[in-house]
Parts: structure tokens; sequence; C-alpha cells
């Protein structure tokens, strides 16, 4: 891990944090295991400013592009549960991708248990869009 520990910014940590209390009644298993590893790694991130974040950390409505360990490679953004758009590659926060994902950077490799088992993924770059959910974020 780049930084090593998950890098939030205040406001997207404190909204993350209240998602994930409220979700805590996911329909399935593993969509409730990858809720609670992500709650479990946040007790460790290093919470910051926004003016502190690294370009190249994973956050709300980041767009991100992954390669897993068959190959396939992806372009994905990071979004809040309410932008969700999964024609358009609009992936929740809340779903195990999105979880294992967030508060990441460019050049990490996430082990993360996904339905259909573990798997390995490389980030291999991330673009940051400018707003998050009625939030102003200046990059």
């Amino acid at each position: 891990m780049k930084y090593g520990s998950l890098i939030m910014e205040k406001k997207e940590y404190v909204y993350l944090k209240k998602i994930l209390n409220i979700s805590g009644y996911a329909e399935d298993f593993q969509t409730l295991k990858s809720h609670q590893k992500l709650l479990d790694e946040l007790k460790t991130a290093q919470i910051v400013d926004n003016g502190e974040m690294p370009l190249d950390v994973i956050r709300f409505n980041s767009k991100v592009t992954i390669i897993f360990n068959n190959g396939i490679e992806k372009t994905i953004q990071i979004v809040a549960p309410t932008d969700k758009d999964v024609k358009n590659n609009k992936i929740s926060i809340l779903t195990p991708m999105g979880a294992a994902l967030i508060g990441y950077s460019k050049g990490d490799i996430v082990t993360w248990e996904f339905p259909m088992g573990q798997h390995e993924i490389k980030i291999i770059e991330v673009q940051q869009e400018k707003t998050f959910n009625n939030i102003n974020i200046t990059i």
C-alpha cells in the first residue's frame, strides 16, 4: 500500500461511516462481509482535509482503471449509492468492488473477497471528479 493505510477526506469519511452504519442490513452475506472489512480498514485510515488529499487516491466520484489478476482491465467510477448506474460503469461504494477500492491509490494491489471468490486487483489509473453528493470538492 503506497501510503501505508487508506486515505480519506474528512467529509467523505463521515458520509461513508454514516451510510455503512445504516446499510448494516445488506441483502447478502458477501456484501455484509465487504462492509465489515471496509469498516475495519477505516479504523486505521488517515483522515485528511480536502487540500491534503493526494490526487492518486480513490475517493467518491473517482474514475479508476483496474486490472484483475486474470488480465481483464476495466474502468469504473466509485459513487454514492444514489448515483449508481451500472450501465455507465458507476459502481456504488456499498458494493464489494466499491468497498475494495475506496481509499487506495494508483499502483496499489488490493486483495478482496468477491462473490466469485478472492481476487487481486491492481489500480493502474485514478482520475478525480470535482463534486461529491452536493459537497463541493475543489481539486
